[in-house]
């Protein structure tokens, strides 16, 4: 299995400021990485990078403004070095009825849970693409399959983000292989987006670094739910050939 390491270049994980995206941050500095961390709150920054000693590097920025998300990737591409990893974990969750979900406010969080991703996504190809080789982690949801009330900019954005993950490998890993894209979904945590009774971030962020850290081409387009691959569904056709050769696809686990 490939595996990332710090020689490899810098890891960029949006959404820095608090939870997830925080325990990640911390998880990857204690790595060995140095990590850039964007966020809309700087003194949120500040606060992860207290926690990260000298490897976080702060990096204030709006995933949905386009212009400043390039102009932030290449800036700390040219001061850091490759990047070697980027994790999009920066989402909103507003949990609007829909009649105050007006269509401004529905798209500004589109803007940012499905354009930020794409934004910062094809920010960090200009970089990888050259090189031939990189990683991209989405934190992804079960929105879109089981959508609760008040969520739909949510429930659309993150459904619509898994469809990207899948358009951007059609069009990489012909050509690009070794640019490995997966989706993650780190279950209910106990975040401001999550629930109060979830997981810890910082258990999530043991497995999506582990995860995050794993280059393998196989893992293109795979999906990981916490610790476990989800096997893509097989027909009817598949099922009886594994019952004749008595084999059982077995998930991979962190």
């Amino acid at each position: 299995m490939t595996r990332i390491t710090p020689e490899d270049g810098i890891a960029i994980v949006t959404g820095a400021g608090s939870g997830l995206g925080r325990a990640l941050a911390r998880q990857l500095c204690d790595a060995g990485f140095t990590v850039v961390g964007t966020g809309r709150r700087a003194e949120a920054l500040e606060e992860t990078g207290a926690a990260c000693a000298d490897r976080f590097q702060p990096m204030p920025m709006d995933v949905s403004d386009f212009a400043a998300v390039e102009r932030g990737f290449a800036e700390s591409i040219a001061r850091h070095g490759a990047l070697a990893l980027l994790v999009n974990n920066a989402a909103v969750y507003p949990k609007r009825d829909v009649f105050d979900e007006t269509p401004e406010l529905f798209w500004q969080s589109m803007a940012i849970n499905l354009g930020g991703v794409y934004a910062c996504s094809w920010a960090a190809l200009q970089d990888m693409g050259p090189r031939g080789a990189g990683r991209i982690l989405n934190v992804s949801s079960y929105a879109d399959i089981a959508p609760l009330p008040a969520s739909a900019a949510y429930s659309v954005s993150k459904g619509a983000q898994r469809v990207l993950t899948r358009a951007l490998i059609a069009d990489l890993f012909d050509r690009f292989p070794d640019i490995v894209i997966t989706d993650w979904l780190p279950g209910a945590l106990a975040t401001d987006m999550g629930i109060p009774d979830g997981l810890p971030p910082e258990t999530a962020a043991q497995w999506g670094v582990k995860l995050a850290l794993m280059r393998d081409q196989s893992l293109n387009g795979t999906i990981f739910e916490r610790d476990m691959e989800l096997l893509p569904p097989r027909g009817l056709k598949a099922k009886l050939k594994d019952a004749l050769m008595m084999r059982r696809p077995r998930p991979r686990r962190l």
